[in-house]
């Protein structure tokens, strides 16, 4: 394999995020600023309406938006959040594939932790209901987990690398850290990535509520039930969204002029090896995807500014993951947020948006804070930025993204390597 070079950074030049804070990565981390919830209670009509108390919805999308009539016949609606993302995302790069890059040197990795099971689980019913004729021909393409990377690809004519990975809620981050990876290693100049989840069906939440890993009694206030790090947390909200980088060689996006949000310096990835469903209670696969991440930048814990943690709100995860940061850090916490407070857990989408809101705090020098952290539980005590967002100059995050399987990563992204940086919009500058 080619031995990386200098020349090939991988810096963020376009951010697409879908998320229940709405379209659009820089609104949306205006919202996360200013400490704005997404969560609410599902609308009447909604599928959820009446199963769950508080979800993470995100806006409507319809195919014929990202799609030609003669293909939007039954798409999964992550396959469409993720082509909106990444329509965003190109647009903000300002890229067009075979005008700006040769085909065959673009990737795309967008991934899923699950696929479009809402479109499984409406075939399945037809099914019963109806009788086996009335199973559609297009059920496969409409919800295998592949299918996001496979459509985005058509759409722009990418003839490189393309895939999906399908590691539960480390899948964003998982597709992140490989398209860093073909950078660095000269096997493409642009790779469009991220990932998609569109979980909020019955079979999905109920599964998920009867495994007591949902946040509950938070009926009459569903901002508050997303509760990171807080003496009250009793499990995550389920969200949807999608979360779409660009990620270009360096040298390639100033040849052509293109501002950098940040750099993806490094990456680490571990496994649990302990459960299918909890994490090692010492946080020791999380912490060694920390470490992993610093050794691939060649940085040291004392150069990281701020960890955009896990922090999905479930008894042991918070722990863990908190004691995985002392490991690494000893003493001196860095700042600490989850955004999930303000999200909801977007499952495989979680990682590729917390990149995109890192990529941001490092562009904007601002981090984000966690939402409804009233009391910090005293087995979770970090330096957590709390009640509104934290001003200060940022040079080098984390972003960890921890799975069912025991799946860790961590992805370490600092400032963009380009000539040309973005520039601070009024929000962050104010944050």
């Amino acid at each position: 394999m080619t031995a990386p070079t200098a020349d090939r950074s991988a810096v963020v030049t376009g951010l697409g995020t879908f998320t229940p804070l709405g379209r659009g990565a820089a609104d949306t981390f205006d919202a996360l600023c200013h400490g704005k919830s997404g969560l609410r209670r599902p609308p009447e009509g909604h599928l959820l309406d009446g199963t769950l108390g508080a979800a993470g919805i995100a806006p409507d999308v319809e195919a014929r938006e990202v799609l030609p009539p003669s293909e939007g016949r039954l798409v999964d609606r992550y396959t469409l959040m993720a082509m909106a993302a990444a329509d965003d995302a190109l647009a903000d790069a300002g890229l067009v594939v075979g005008r700006d890059v040769d085909p065959h040197r673009v990737a795309v990795i967008v991934s899923s932790g699950a696929g479009g099971l809402t479109t499984y689980e409406e075939q399945a019913h037809a099914r019963v209901e109806r009788g086996p004729t009335a199973v559609s021909p297009y059920l496969l393409p409409g919800m295998l987990p592949n299918m996001a990377a496979a459509r985005i690809a058509i759409k722009y004519g990418i003839r490189g690398w393309s895939s999906a990975i399908a590691t539960a809620c480390a899948a964003g981050a998982h597709a992140v850290a490989e398209a860093a990876r073909l950078i660095r290693y000269g096997e493409a100049d642009v790779v469009v990535c991220g990932g998609a989840e569109a979980p909020l069906n019955p079979t999905s939440a109920l599964a998920f509520a009867h495994a007591r890993a949902l946040a509950s009694g938070w009926d009459d206030d569903p901002e508050a039930a997303s509760r990171p790090f807080d003496r009250r947390r009793n499990g995550f909200v389920l969200a949807e969204g999608a979360g779409v980088l660009v990620l270009e060689r360096a040298a390639h996006a100033d040849a052509r002029g293109a501002a950098g949000y940040a750099d993806v310096l490094g990456w680490g990835a571990t496994t649990d090896a302990h459960r299918p469903t909890t994490p090692r209670p010492d946080g020791e696969g999380a912490a060694g995807a920390m470490r992993g991440a610093l050794a691939t930048a060649g940085l040291a814990p004392d150069d990281i500014d701020y960890v955009n943690a896990h922090g999905t709100a479930t008894k042991l995860g918070d722990v863990a993951e908190t004691k995985a940061v002392r490991a690494v850090f000893g003493d001196r916490s860095p700042a600490v947020s989850s955004t999930k407070s303000m999200t909801g857990h977007l499952l495989g989408g979680s990682g590729a948006v917390e990149a995109a809101v890192c990529a941001l705090a490092v562009a904007r020098g601002a981090l984000p804070p966690t939402h409804n952290l009233d009391e910090v539980d005293p087995a979770c005590d970090l330096d957590h930025v709390r009640g509104r967002a934290r001003r200060q100059r940022v040079s080098a995050v984390l972003s960890n993204s921890f799975a069912f399987g025991g799946h860790n990563v961590s992805l370490l992204l600092g400032t963009a390597s380009t000539r040309d940086k973005r520039e601070k919009e009024k929000e962050g500058d104010d944050a």
